[in-house]
């Protein structure tokens, strides 16, 4: 089986499965010992955490034997995964579990609806709006029903013993099962205005935008970077860059945005709702801000260390030589922040080199790789651990902002964004704040 050289620090098990070929006859006993085999060759603690992997072994693999449709047989293996108790352990299915599940993360989801959503309290609530969004949908709408499912039946199935960080990403998970599907196709769905009005609309699953990538087996993702210029409430200059995933079709875009904002007053990296990517581009992406090679990071594996180390970029697209940028720098992120953007974030924040706001990050961040098993599922398995250049684990903890931010609804019903305003008022306050000379 192959295996990508670039390690994976994404919250892959966000990804939905789309475009995969057809599974055959579940070949059950053989599919569950090879992803048994391959966790217990690459883990990256040889105890397994004090985990019986063999008993683990023993229990489930007639279970795996006796399983007669792929569901059944994927069922065994999740259960296998979340006896670990760790991020990055996964299993994206090659086809659907059953005719007409109805779940997109058992079949296409290649169509977006346009809105993002994350939980607040108990509630599901529309963050964002797509300019391509034509119905009467905005920020702060509260999601009532998707399709024939009343929202508070989704989440039914998340338990109420779950911390509070973790059941925002499984309630993100399950809401994008259902708003998520074929390119061409609606979802109706029905939300609660600010006024507890109710508003139906169908909207429309449109192709994902941006830069197709492909990574291994993997889903092709798409890669979107945007850039614009801020005034602080001074009037100073921030420049904002918020990319999407960590992936190596950002690197020439945040070079240009670097170049177009050398000399602004600060610089803000807006990471909320990135779950990740390629764990090389972190040392490509602190190098900008860093005049000297500095560890961010250290990876853990069974057979070593792996340092993350800051690269500096001291040279523009123009091939001219320039200084790093030495002003402030602030990140975002919110609970759908992973991996990457974790191990970025936290080993920019150990390093003192920025300040981070918003809210805390999922914690999961550990590097991962994948395999196809033999049934023709991709496994993503965890094979390292990560810790920032202080000792601080990131996995289970998440990155706690410097400045914390909630999410507020009121504060998305008013088209408000206190997180970055933080952000820019930070830049006022900071000493580096005044007008950098650099050429």
């Amino acid at each position: 089986m192959t295996r990508p050289r670039a390690p994976i620090v994404a919250a892959i098990a966000l990804t939905c499965a789309s475009g995969f070929p057809s599974a055959q006859v579940p070949q059950g006993v053989e599919t569950f010992d090879a992803a048994w085999t391959i966790i217990k060759n690459t883990h990256f603690d040889k105890t397994m955490n004090g985990l019986d992997w063999d008993a683990v072994r023993s229990e489930l693999e007639p279970k795996a034997a006796a399983a007669k449709t792929q569901a059944e047989l994927r069922a065994v293996i999740r259960d296998m995964l979340q006896r670990l108790g760790l991020s990055h352990f996964a299993l994206i299915p090659s086809s659907a579990d059953a005719p007409g599940s109805g779940s997109a993360s058992s079949g296409d989801s290649s169509g977006d609806p346009g809105i993002e959503i994350r939980l607040l309290g108990r509630d599901l609530v529309v963050t964002r709006v797509g300019p391509e969004v034509t119905a009467p949908v905005r920020a702060g709408m509260r999601i009532i029903q998707i399709g024939s499912s009343p929202a508070a039946d989704l989440l039914k199935g998340i338990p109420e013993t779950e911390n509070e960080r973790l059941r925002k990403v499984e309630a993100w998970r399950v809401a994008q099962t259902r708003l998520r599907g074929p390119a061409g196709s609606k979802v109706e769905v029905t939300f609660e205005d600010g006024q507890g009005t109710p508003v139906k609309a169908s909207l429309e699953r449109r192709p994902e935008h941006g830069n197709p990538v492909t990574v291994g087996n993997l889903p092709t993702m798409y890669v979107r970077v945007e850039k614009e210029r801020k005034l602080t409430p001074s009037g100073k200059t921030a420049g904002v860059i918020k990319f999407n995933v960590w992936m190596t079709a950002v690197d020439a875009q945040f070079q240009q945005a670097m170049d177009e904002f050398r000399r602004a007053n600060g610089i803000i990296i807006d990471l909320r709702g990135n779950p990740g990517g390629l764990a090389a581009m972190l040392m490509g992406i602190s190098g900008y801000f860093v005049s000297e090679r500095v560890t961010l990071g250290v990876m853990k594996t069974r057979d070593g260390e792996l340092r993350f180390v800051a690269n500096p970029r001291l040279v523009n697209a123009s091939g001219e030589r320039v200084d790093a940028f030495n002003g402030p720098l602030a990140i975002l992120l919110d609970s759908m922040s992973g991996s990457a953007s974790e191990c970025f974030a936290g080993g920019m924040q150990s390093i003192g080199r920025a300040r981070i706001f918003g809210q805390t990050s999922m914690g999961q961040a550990l590097p991962a790789l994948f395999d196809r098993l033999p049934n023709g599922d991709l496994l993503i398995h965890a094979y390292g651990d990560f810790v920032t250049a202080t000792g601080t684990r990131l996995e289970g903890l998440g990155v706690i902002p410097d400045e914390s931010v909630p999410l507020e609804r009121a504060d998305l019903l008013a088209a408000r964004d206190r997180t970055m305003e933080a952000a820019l008022a930070w830049i006022d306050r900071s000493s580096l704040g005044k007008a950098a000379q650099r050429p």
